[in-house]
């Protein structure tokens, strides 16, 4: 009696078709950010958490569709990632995300004159701390809904990110923008949509909140390795 094949067993995606994807979903999701912006669209946040749910389920099977060294320092305390991979991820948003406001500022008019978000006292403690906040969120949610043994093969994961950050964007853009991620923080300084002295303020709040995030998940899901 012949036997069934054997099912091939899927290999674990290559490092460069994680990098590459990384690169790409944070690419689209940083363009999507200057190019809104620029525009002076009112539905920007709407905007920037669509690119984002749609970069997550293109990209999420191969890399984990992370487009966020905060989300990524997330998953590194959680486990799902070790450091090695955890920096090529980070070079790979960092580059995308001065890339797509290299391209942005080439081919995107402004609507109105571009407006830097300069930041000092009561402001800069307050950015801080809607950055902390909004950015555990995301890694939060992001950790529960897409690494979670209770959610496997979920169908919404993706919903779920691209609303959080709209959801951000909306109720804080107005005191911080709405940034959440240090790869679209460094691309917006590059747009002069931030102020290049303050850029240590979202690379530390978001970076920290991912970090919690990771260590919170971890406290919450003992058995969930």
């Amino acid at each position: 009696m012949a036997t069934a094949p054997a099912r091939e067993v899927e290999s674990e995606p290559s490092a460069v078709r994680k990098y590459a994807v990384e690169l790409i979903g944070a690419f689209f999701l940083v363009f999507t950010v200057g190019s809104s912006v620029y525009s002076g669209s009112p539905l920007a946040p709407l905007a920037i958490g669509a690119s984002l749910m749609i970069m997550v389920y293109a990209g999420g099977h191969i890399s984990g569709g992370h487009y966020n060294p905060a989300v990524t320092m997330a998953a590194l305390v959680r486990g799902r990632i070790g450091i090695r991979d955890a920096v090529g991820y980070w070079i790979a948003q960092v580059v995308a995300g001065v890339l797509a406001a290299v391209i942005v500022r080439s081919v995107v008019t402004p609507a109105t004159p571009v407006k830097t978000l300069s930041l000092s006292g009561h402001t800069l403690a307050a950015a801080l701390v809607v950055e902390l906040l909004f950015t555990f969120a995301l890694a939060y949610v992001v950790l529960n809904v897409a690494t979670s043994k209770d959610h496997p093969n979920n169908g919404f994961y993706g919903l779920a990110i691209g609303f959080t950050v709209a959801a951000g964007a909306f109720a804080v853009g107005g005191i911080s923008g709405g940034v959440f991620n240090p790869a679209v923080a460094v691309g917006g300084s590059v747009m002069r949509l931030f102020a290049w002295p303050n850029l240590w303020v979202y690379l530390v709040a978001e970076l920290v909140a991912g970090a919690l995030a990771g260590v919170v998940f971890r406290a919450l899901n003992p058995a969930d390795k």
